[in-house]
């Protein structure tokens, strides 16, 4: 075999090493944070202005699971208040794992969400809440493991 040859063989061997990477590449999933990353950009603000005010609190907002279940217990400043929000259980390796759910309280200021209704692996757990005009923002990790 000549050098003509053989380079026209590793010529040939790049190509269909370049189209498999090609292949390989369009079959990955990609999942953004966000699919209006701008638009949220744009109002991040809220978010810092929100971690400001809940680092304020006299307590955290703390989240705990057991067998069944995952509880958000709401600081005691927010007792008798008027709260809405909503919380996020944000899957960065699984976008089809996201769970988002609104704020219901209930008397001792916790919030259920059943550990049916999430897969298992590693959520953030991003809660936003509002109390009369002031915005509250927090984020914890939490493992699923069922």
């Amino acid at each position: 075999m000549n050098w003509g040859n053989k380079l026209l063989l590793v010529f040939a061997a790049f190509g269909c090493f370049i189209l498999y990477m090609v292949y390989r590449c369009t079959q990955t999933q990609v999942d953004l944070v966000s699919k209006e990353y701008y638009k949220d950009e744009l109002v991040y603000q809220n978010v810092i202005d929100g971690r400001n005010n809940a680092d304020m609190l006299n307590n955290n907002v703390s989240v705990t699971q057991d067998e069944n279940n995952v509880a958000i217990q709401f600081p005691e400043e927010m007792r008798g208040e008027n709260v809405t929000g909503s919380i996020w259980f944000y899957a960065p390796a699984n976008a089809k794992n996201d769970l988002q759910v609104a704020l219901k309280t209930n008397g001792s200021l916790v919030q259920q969400v059943s550990k049916q209704s999430l897969q298992p692996g590693k959520y953030t757990v991003k809660i936003s809440w509002q109390e009369a005009d002031k915005k509250f923002y927090t984020e914890q990790s939490l493992t699923i493991s069922k």
